[in-house]
């Protein structure tokens, strides 16, 4: 038996390469592998010692050959293969063991040029690999450093490694090259500025952990990391406390995460069900963090929060008083962080790139029956606005506006988002229709915080009104400015119904539904 080894992954590869040998396995190896595993005393072969023919290019060209190929390639149940290798005297090659260049970690390296990146691009590797994968059923092909004890265990007890074994490693191999070619494919298209939705779409990701279960018990979960740098994820997020994140934790803190880096100043967002149920922003942290809490003492509970600056003792001594999911933060004061480890149970996540945002091209994927509905990320906020009415908005009911104008970006649609002192004190999630989400954030208002909260409040709405019934609710309710897209054929009666009512009204020409 023969084995062509070629890893750039160099772990674990000695000790498999010796218990190979042991096995009676004659092992052939290129470049820096073959360095390493002469080094160790192991009795290796050099690819052009095969071949015949020597490494040229830089090393571009060592192992597409048709020796190597045919050793790879040919079936070992078909008689005319086993006479044509026999009369060009080529031996069977039975294992390949291949990972392949580091594009990878090149590409996330600080500073690295197109050409380096090129370079690093395998070509012989993966070429291999596919030729392996192809004759599963005569070679054992490995990508993975963890799949090296099963196939030994199996070798040393048996004699040979088992067809399953054979399927599953074809199977990480098309999974492996796939994987790499999107991963080229997307780079590439990132240095030429390609912002145009691609003809054919290949994403490519890396499991980081399996979950109990997804949204439901009876369904199967995972979380996965794009390839690249994900700065400000919550895949990159270290956790410092708890049990491990469920699928609705990661869902419905990534929703949060996404609010909260709408804002520059101190913020915090308590968020439920996807949904935020309390936001607040002060010139200081503590501040903010009443304010979200105070903005919905009840939805808070099972909840997340998360804040864009350190968690503080004082923070953590009101936080633990509480039942929370999930607490995320860019740090966390030692001593707070020992009162809230006081609570074995709540997830504590450290974040500390926490204000990065995504890049505008990034993409937003719904998966429906049978296909994708694929669209970059909301990313603006708005471009500029409109005060439509006869009223202006104070310079602190702007303030407001712009702070609820933020919260209502990620307010499930319909979406209503009332707001006072930079505190949401009313939020309307997810109706079927406008006026029902306007009265509900009144009410939540009126009956979670105190009656009159919304007196002198703003309100805001993630699309037009199509009526001017929500205007009545608010004037009802004693708002003073309101801030929607507009567009509706119909604008000019809400716009007449604040003029009425001395309401000041802002078009952004922008809509954020969230569907």
């Amino acid at each position: 038996m023969k084995a062509l080894i070629s890893v750039s992954d160099k772990t674990g590869i000695v000790e498999f390469a010796k218990r190979l040998e042991k096995q009676g396995v004659e092992i052939v190896s290129t470049g820096g592998t073959y360095q390493k595993l002469k080094e160790e005393g192991i009795k290796v072969m050099e690819i052009s010692e095969l071949t015949g023919f020597p490494e040229c290019l830089d090393g571009r060209v060592k192992t597409l050959h048709p020796i190597v190929h045919a050793g790879i390639l040919a079936r070992r149940d078909k008689t005319e293969h086993r006479r044509q290798l026999e009369e060009l005297k080529i031996d069977t090659i039975d294992f390949v063991v291949v990972n392949l260049y580091p594009f990878k970690q090149t590409i996330l390296k600080d500073g690295v040029s197109l050409e380096e990146c090129i370079e690093n691009i395998d070509i012989g590797g993966p070429t291999m690999l596919r030729s392996a994968a192809k004759n599963y059923q005569d070679v054992t092909v490995i990508t993975n450093p963890e799949d090296y004890e099963t196939v030994l265990k199996e070798l040393e007890e048996k004699g040979e490694v088992s067809k399953d074994t054979k399927f599953r490693l074809m199977q990480a191999v098309f999974e492996h090259t796939a994987n790499y070619d999107a991963m080229i494919a997307n780079y590439i298209k990132e240095q030429r500025g390609d912002e145009n939705l691609p003809e054919k779409l290949t994403l490519t990701y890396e499991k980081v952990q399996d979950m109990r279960y997804g949204e439901n018990p009876h369904q199967k979960a995972a979380l996965y990391k794009e390839i690249g740098k994900c700065e400000g994820s919550l895949t990159t997020a270290k956790q410092l406390n708890g049990k491990e994140l469920s699928f609705n934790n990661i869902n419905d803190t990534n929703g949060a995460l996404e609010l909260l880096k709408e804002f520059e100043e101190p913020t915090v967002v308590a968020c439920k069900h996807g949904n935020p149920c309390g936001v607040g922003s002060s010139t200081n942290i503590y501040e903010a963090w009443q304010k979200a809490f105070k903005a919905d003492k009840t939805s808070i509970f099972g909840g997340i929060v998360v804040a864009n600056e350190e968690v503080n003792v004082k923070m953590a001594e009101e936080m633990k008083e509480i039942f929370l999911e999930v607490i995320v933060a860019p740090s966390f004061d030692p001593q707070a962080l020992e009162l809230l480890r006081e609570k074995k149970n709540v997830r504590i996540l450290e974040l500390p790139t926490i204000r990065m945002k995504q890049k505008e091209t990034a993409y937003d994927i719904k998966k429906i029956n049978g296909g994708a509905i694929v669209q970059t990320i909301d990313a603006k906020l708005l471009e500029e606005y409109e005060v439509v009415t006869d009223t202006k908005p104070t310079a602190e009911q702007m303030e407001d506006l712009l702070f609820t104008w933020k919260i209502v970006k990620y307010v499930k649609s319909n979406g209503i988002a009332i707001g006072k002192q930079k505190q949401s004190i009313g939020i309307g999630p997810g109706q079927v229709n406008r006026i029902w989400a306007t009265k509900q954030a009144i009410e939540h208002g009126e009956e979670l915080i105190e009656k009159g909260i919304t007196e002198g409040a703003v309100l805001a709405s993630d699309a037009f009104f199509p009526f001017s019934d929500c205007v009545e609710e608010a004037h009802k309710a004693g708002i003073k400015a309101i801030i929607q897209p507009g567009g509706s054929i119909k604008d000019q009666d809400s716009i007449d119904k604040c003029n009425a009512y001395g309401i000041a009204m802002v078009f952004t020409k922008m809509r954020h539904f969230r569907h």
